[in-house]
């Protein structure tokens, strides 16, 4: 416990702490190292004060050092948290799960973090009005912080208690040491906090916050001709506005007015041959921002394996491209939206001194339509997405003295009338859930679990879209427990997840569960779900050291095994996996996985074709990374997988460099290859052949070349230049052609019919099949070979000139282009990328965050 002490003179935020003020208080010292061995002298002491005024609250922190010429001032952007730091943890809320923290380097730069489910949920995309400065003497380093009481959340008592922790990272030993103990083994970090005391009379200050915002855009590409839409320039200017307001100091409700929702980082390259989305990391701040209150996964677990990025709420839906493309003829041109602008939108979230966490989100996108033109007649319109509303409620309140939650959440998607070129979307879709949890032993064991239910509405077109989707694949052929019904309007599903587990007390860890999806789930309109008709058992074990010794910091061992059934009863996988990993001596980090699975059926390779067998496997990674501290780290990671019986082989390895020559400048260089040989991949399902369907597939020969290039320069912790830079290429190779016979034959080679070189003929890019050597052509397909080339890069100047207020000034770059598969990876990339125009965007951005 410590106390703070109000004090009528603020002092003035220097980072010397030589203000009369801090004279009132008392130092909080006594600090205890928390790893690598616990419980122990830190190598240097640190101390605190705290005061408060009415309106903030003063943090002072002396973090001693007997060598203070070897502290290390990394610079980097906000939340960098290079070098020696030091931060403050306020669970304000006194509720031993949410925690508002406040980080800084000794070379001045702030980190802030929101965290939540006692820690294992940190959103540092918060980022809070506050002051800090630091200064550096004969006895090591100081931090002097001004935290408005605005930007924390509390209640109304009249002698407040809140949980306290102060971290420090000391970096030379990469050190961290706390005030109050926290030990290896805890099962959280909020729950750990000691408690401040002497908070009297200070009353919650209510938000209130604007931040307009003004962006200028230049985007030069290509001209193409004849094409009116494409002649190599566009120009815009928009305006709108952002609003924080707290309705109470607990709950504080976010809008927008035309938001500017453009992306600063761009999201990296990537080619799928699954059929399945690709996942995407949210990066807007207005959905960043307090994402944890919304965030309801459908099947997370620790021992992973579990679709675990399949939520009900899935924000980047929100504000997609159109899902709408007009069918053109020869000769036409369209001006197709890139995106569907977000009219408005408002967020309500928070959570209460009592224990509620509350969540809404409302938001309208606009009406989009297409418009095409030829030369022989005017402009037409065609819509290529509604107006769409979109809307999310989450509730969740705590109890059994915060050991214990229940939650809720309910969405709603709703599109307007829809014509007929949009009868493949869904009229509406809702998706609800309940979750809970339930810990005990000081929080070392827990239970807890959610289910999930959907019903989605529309047209016999869109209904039917959604059962073929390969989400869902009703016709399949060998699956009598479900049809594929082409008079529904609706669809209804469900999913859920139970789990056990113990994560804290003692070296041993383990979590054990099951999740299902049934086979009419669909969340997607609102929410990412990747396949349904799925039944799932789980189990992870894991032992870890709790004290380093002669050879490890820290190390730790894992079992997992995994089992999955369909709804009809079929055992589609099984599953076994062991891992370590190690923190050496030297704070190197390795870690090292193999995988073995005798069982895997595939419900989903044939896209509606029959269940298919595929052959067990095993697979390895493994990982190694330098000591983090050097100017100089390098990385290596790589990973294998093989079919025992040679049908499947893939391999892929990144290693690369990080380099800090000085403390304002870092630059990593990171290539990757992957390398993927299948000689059952799936390239079409045709029409009956002969009397029956051809499910074609044939062996490919892929591979993708990829390097990140980054380079970061702090010219003072308010200003930055970042740069990043992805040159990308795919290619993939096809060649002995097949169609599969008996899907679920042992032996591999006995599961389909190859082609021979007499019965396959390539012309023009199209290949003719004789499958009884007649002379007459079956059937015939596309060439599937490709070679797919994509440059994208982004250079950042981010300059904030009062705390809060910002201006970016940006320039992205892109080239994407069709290669030809028959040359190779580096000619290839060079001739598609070096030489040729790219689409460039320029972009000017301003706000003004008025505080009120």
């Amino acid at each position: 416990m410590t106390q703070s002490l109000r004090s009528e003179i603020a002092p003035e935020i220097d980072g010397l702490l030589n203000d009369t003020a801090w004279d009132l208080v008392e130092w909080g010292d006594n600090f205890i190292e928390q790893r690598p061995d616990e419980n122990t002298p830190p190598g240097q002491q640190s101390a605190f004060k705290i005061l408060y005024d009415q309106k903030s609250l003063y943090v002072g922190i002396r973090c001693f050092d007997t060598e203070p010429d070897k502290i290390e001032k990394r610079l980097s952007r906000r939340d960098g948290f290079e070098g020696d730091w030091i931060g403050i943890f306020i669970d304000s809320y006194h509720d031993k799960r949410t925690s508002f923290g406040f980080i800084v380097t000794a070379a001045g730069v702030k980190g802030d973090v929101l965290g939540s489910n006692n820690g294992n949920n940190e959103d540092d995309s918060w980022n809070p009005i506050w002051y800090v400065k630091t200064h550096t003497d004969e006895e090591g380093w100081t931090a002097e912080m001004r935290i408005p009481l605005s930007q924390i959340k509390f209640g109304q008592a009249e002698n407040q208690v809140w949980g306290l922790q102060i971290m420090r990272r000391y970096f030379r030993n990469e050190e961290r040491s706390v005030w109050q103990r926290l030990p290896r083994d805890a099962a959280g970090w909020t729950s750990e906090f000691g408690e401040l005391h002497g908070l009297k009379n200070i009353q919650p200050q209510r938000q209130l916050e604007i931040q307009p915002y003004t962006v200028a855009k230049t985007e030069t590409y290509e001209p193409e001709e004849g094409n009116p839409f494409q002649d190599g320039s566009e120009d815009d200017i928009t305006v709108g506005l952002d609003a924080k307001i707290g309705i109470t100091n607990d709950l504080t409700l976010d809008l927008t007015v035309n938001p500017d929702f453009g992306q600063v980082d761009a999201d990296p390259s990537a080619i799928a041959l699954d059929g399945f989305q690709i996942f995407f990391q949210e990066r807007r701040p207005f959905f960043v921002e307090n994402k944890n209150i919304f965030d309801f996964n459908v099947s997370q677990s620790e021992a992973g394996n579990t679709f675990g990025s399949d939520n009900i709420f899935y924000s980047r839906r929100i504000g997609r491209s159109p899902q709408g493309y007009p069918d053109t003829d020869d000769g036409e041109f369209v001006d197709q939206p890139d995106n569907t602008p977000i009219i408005g939108a408002a967020k309500f979230s928070g959570k209460t001194k009592n224990g509620w966490a509350i969540g809404v989100l409302e938001s309208v996108t606009a009406q989009r339509t297409a418009t095409i033109v030829s030369d022989n007649g005017g402009p037409r319109k065609e819509m290529v997405e509604p107006l769409t509303n979109y809307f999310v409620g989450r509730l969740q309140k705590d109890f059994n003295d915060r050991n214990s939650y229940i939650g809720g959440i309910f969405t709603a998607t709703n599109r307007e009338q829809l014509p007929e070129e949009l009868n493949f979307l869904h009229k509406s879709a809702f998706t609800g859930g309940l979750d809970f949890k339930h810990q005990w032993n000081n929080r070392d064991w827990y239970f807890g679990g959610n289910v999930t239910f959907s019903h989605v509405t529309g047209g016999v077109e869109a209904i039917k879209n959604t059962q073929e989707s390969i989400t869902h694949l009703f016709q399949r052929v060998d699956a009598d427990y479900i049809q594929l019904d082409s008079t529904r309007t609706n669809l209804t599903g469900t999913a859920g997840n139970l789990q056990i587990g113990k994560l804290g007390k003692g070296n041993f860890r383990f979590e054990s569960g099951g999740t299902w999806r049934s086979p009419e789930l669909e969340l997607n309109d609102i929410g990412f779900q990747r396949q349904s008709d799925d039944i799932r058992h789980y189990t992870w074990i894991g032992y870890r050291t709790l004290k380093p010794d002669k050879t490890f910091r820290q190390f730790g061992i894992n079992y997992n095994h995994w089992t999955a059934w369909d709804f009809g009863g079929n055992h589609n996988y099984m599953q076994f996996n062991t891992n370590s990993w190690q923190n050496w001596k030297g704070n190197w980090f390795t870690n090292i996985g193999l995988n073995y699975a005798p069982i895997e059926y595939s419900n989903f390779a044939l896209r509606g074709g029959p269940r298919l067998r595929l052959s067990p496997w095993v697979s390895f990674w493994n990982n190694i990374e330098t000591d983090n501290r050097k100017k100089v780290q390098f990385a290596f990671f790589h990973n294998g997988r093989k079919a025992l019986d040679n049908s499947y082989k893939s391999y892929y390895m990144e290693g690369g460099i990080n380099y800090q020559p000085i403390n304002a400048l870092r630059i990593s260089a990171f290539p990757s290859l992957r390398i993927n040989h299948d000689k059952l991949q799936f390239i079409d399902n045709l029409d009956a052949v002969n009397g029956s369907p051809r499910y074609l597939n044939g062996e490919i020969d892929q591979r993708t070349l990829s390097m990140s290039v980054r380079l970061n320069y702090t010219i003072n912790p308010n200003l930055t230049i970042q740069y990043w830079g992805q040159p990308f290429i795919s290619r993939g190779r096809y060649s002995n052609f097949k169609h599969v016979t008996n899907p679920t034959e042992k032996v591999f080679e006995d599961r389909f019919m190859g082609y021979d070189s007499n019965q396959v003929e390539l012309a023009d890019g199209v290949y003719s099949v004789d499958e009884d050597m007649d002379g007459v052509e079956d059937f015939n397909f596309d060439d599937p070979d490709f070679s797919f080339v994509q440059f994208r890069s982004n250079l950042v100047i981010r300059w904030e000139y009062i705390p809060g207020s910002e201006i970016f000034l940006v320039w992205s770059q892109d080239v994407s282009r069709d290669g030809d598969p028959s040359n190779g990876l580096l000619p290839s990339l060079g001739d598609n990328i070096f030489g040729q125009k790219p689409q460039n965007i320029f972009l000017l951005k301003a706000t003004y965050r008025f505080v009120l």
